[in-house]
């Protein structure tokens, strides 16, 4: 896309409308919380993982319930990875959804850029894992490990250190975010889907034009009567879940296509709340508070003690890991960005550099949780198993240290500027200060 030479350079990222951004500020406080319960999880998994204890973590982890007959005797870590999970997903495709319907994504040009960035932040670390694991076909399985971005995480990180980043920051990291995730959920169901059984599909289709019906149909209804949802909605929605299980498709998709269903505007078109925005508050708290939390903690028990800690972290799957999620995520992410912002003459936002940009790049190196999915669904129980998973939680904790030292810096730089302009006595607001000192 090239922009004619009569026309002003595309900003990006643009400050967008004021609702959009207070709602980005409420989602990043959310997220915040999210993020730290999810750390705080992870965490005691870890130490129990590696306790006297351990075989109390484990059996638990394993135990298996559900019913057997409709293929959903699970164990509890699978109820966490494919049921919960599926929460987290309806979440993300809410919020792809509503971005590309009439958020800033809305707007090609606006969107190009954090777009083509999220591309460039998948394709360099899948090349990098690719290149570090060589040949072996039982290793190339995990290549998707380090192309995810945990928005909880890094959203979380970025708001105990960003206090006075730009805004534009903020909204580049989560558009890039989103626009990775919608690149994790095609990676699933692409790659990821084994034992294709057709059998269920027309049921789990069938459920889902119903809930699309009820949904886009009834939507004020559903607006007006905060349970009609619960009541109606979330059994169909289980049941699509349930049959797009059976049939061999990461489950987690049927909440993104679940999420797809939900209209995003009022059916009278006023500038209120739309469902799915209404659905967004209501199912926030039950996916950062519990289903995300639950499934870190289950997904996050590695033993990395023992005669087997140096096999571990010197395995290639581990090294091919942390190498692609801490150089190659902000090596991408910056690099495409640089090249189209090059080629379509956009530029970035006033008083935003290219080292603000190297910093969001190492917080997208933060993986954890879709990276921890894509690695249940890479590798069965053995080493490159266990060196997955502790290639993704060193390489995350790596990330955000770094992303956190650059940006902590940055931000003091964004702060002093504030203060002497809040100092400022003449009362213009002293640009040339602020585009020197950046």
């Amino acid at each position: 896309m090239s922009v004619p030479p009569h026309a002003a350079p595309q900003t990006f990222p643009a400050r967008g409308s004021h609702r959009e951004a207070r709602r980005i500020g409420a989602l990043l406080r959310k997220e915040s919380v999210g993020g730290i319960l999810l750390v705080v999880m992870a965490g005691i998994a870890l130490v129990w993982a590696n306790s006297p204890f351990a075989d109390g973590y484990f059996a638990l982890r394993d135990l298996e319930i559900g019913y057997e007959p409709w293929h959903l005797k699970l164990s509890l870590g699978a109820w966490a990875a494919d049921g919960l999970l599926a929460v987290f997903f309806f979440l993300v495709g809410l919020e792809l959804k509503r971005e590309f319907v009439v958020g800033d994504l809305r707007d090609v040009r606006t969107a190009l850029v954090p777009v083509i960035a999220a591309v460039g932040g998948v394709v360099v670390p899948a090349v990098i894992y690719l290149a570090v694991v060589g040949p072996d076909p039982a290793l190339l399985r995990g290549w998707a490990i380090p192309t995810a971005t945990d928005i909880a995480f890094a959203v979380a990180v970025l708001a105990i250190i960003g206090s006075h980043l730009p805004s534009g920051l903020r909204l580049f990291l989560l558009t890039l975010a989103v626009v990775d995730d919608l690149i994790a959920i095609v990676i699933i169901g692409v790659f990821y889907t084994d034992d294709l059984n057709p059998m269920p599909l027309p049921a789990a289709l069938l459920g889902l034009a119903l809930y699309a019906a009820l949904a886009q149909r009834r939507r004020g209804f559903f607006l007006r009567h905060r349970f009609a949802a619960w009541a109606i909605l979330l059994p169909i929605g289980v049941a699509v879940w349930a049959f797009v299980h059976a049939s061999g498709i990461h489950a987690t998709i049927a909440g993104v296509a679940l999420a797809f269903m939900i209209p995003v505007k009022p059916a009278d078109g006023s500038s209120d709340a739309g469902l799915a925005e209404e659905f967004e508050h209501r199912f926030r708290p039950l996916s950062a508070g519990f289903a995300v939390p639950v499934f870190a903690f289950f997904a996050a028990g590695v033993t990395v003690v023992g005669d087997g800690f140096v096999q571990t972290v010197t395995h290639p799957v581990t090294i091919a890991i942390v190498c692609a999620l801490v150089i190659g995520k902000p090596l991408g992410i910056v690099a495409a960005t640089w090249i189209t912002t090059t080629v379509t003459r956009s530029r970035l936002s006033d008083g935003l550099r290219w080292v603000d940009l190297v910093g969001v790049g190492m917080l997208a190196g933060i993986g954890f949780t879709v990276s921890l999915l894509i690695g249940e669904l890479s590798f069965p129980a053995g080493v490159a198993h266990d060196a997955a998973k502790t290639a993704i939680l060193g390489a995350s904790v790596i990330a955000a240290l770094a992303a956190s030292v650059l940006l902590g810096l940055r931000n003091r730089r964004y702060r002093a500027i504030s203060e002497r302009e809040a100092l400022d006595e003449d009362g213009d607001g002293v640009p040339d200060v602020y585009q020197q000192d950046a």
